[in-house]
């Protein structure tokens, strides 16, 4: 098993950056392993990539769980007034159609989806990719993994993601099909069409 940490050769965020563990094609994880070792683990964020690779997170600071809190929270008020999907905090564990196991810092799923899970489905890593995901970066986090995260996200499903940097207050848009878009320091930022009368107070946030 190879440890790696991720983005070596780039310059040092403050606080620790994630822990890459390489079990392939030394151990091969199936995803019921993988879930029960997450559970093992239950102190511990951890995120499988395509190619099986896990990726243990360390906590965030006291200032990034609560922007976090603050746009979980939104979402979540919105979402239930709304009724057309359920939203979901960072401990919601999605299994994307590559493979990959990821857990947006938020995330929203239309009703048709979440009505074809099975009891079974609803106990584990749902398989699906969210509807809409919004990843907050953290000081440690690199902007550039974060980024191909996203592409991720879009490339297996999203319909709209946010990728929010609080250090340089900047927000990058993704939708599928379309180029990224950045917004410098806005207050606000709508989740129109997909997310109806959805609007995230940046204020609270930055």
């Amino acid at each position: 098993m190879e440890v790696l940490t991720q983005d070596k050769d780039a310059p040092q965020a403050s606080g620790h950056p994630p822990l890459v563990l390489r079990f392939r094609p030394v151990v091969e994880m199936t995803e019921d392993q993988f879930f029960d070792f997450c559970q093992l683990n239950r102190d511990l964020r951890i995120e499988r990539d395509a190619q099986g690779d896990l990726i243990i997170m360390p906590p965030t600071g006291i200032g990034t769980g609560g922007r976090n809190a603050e746009i979980t929270m939104q979402l979540g008020i919105w979402a239930k007034r709304d009724g057309t999907g359920r939203a979901f905090d960072s401990s919601a564990g999605y299994r994307l159609p590559n493979g990959a196991v990821r857990s947006p810092d938020a995330s929203w799923v239309r009703k048709e989806q979440l009505e074809a899970l099975t009891p079974e489905q609803w106990k584990k890593f749902a398989p699906l990719c969210p509807d809409f995901v919004i990843e907050l970066r953290s000081p440690s986090d690199s902007l550039g993994v974060t980024k191909d995260k996203m592409e991720e996200y879009v490339a297996n499903g999203a319909q709209l993601g946010w990728l929010i940097d609080p250090e340089r207050r900047r927000v990058h848009v993704y939708r599928p099909g379309a180029a990224v878009e950045e917004l410098d320091a806005p207050d606000a930022i709508s989740g129109e069409p997909l997310l109806r009368g959805f609007t995230l107070d940046l204020r609270e946030v930055w």
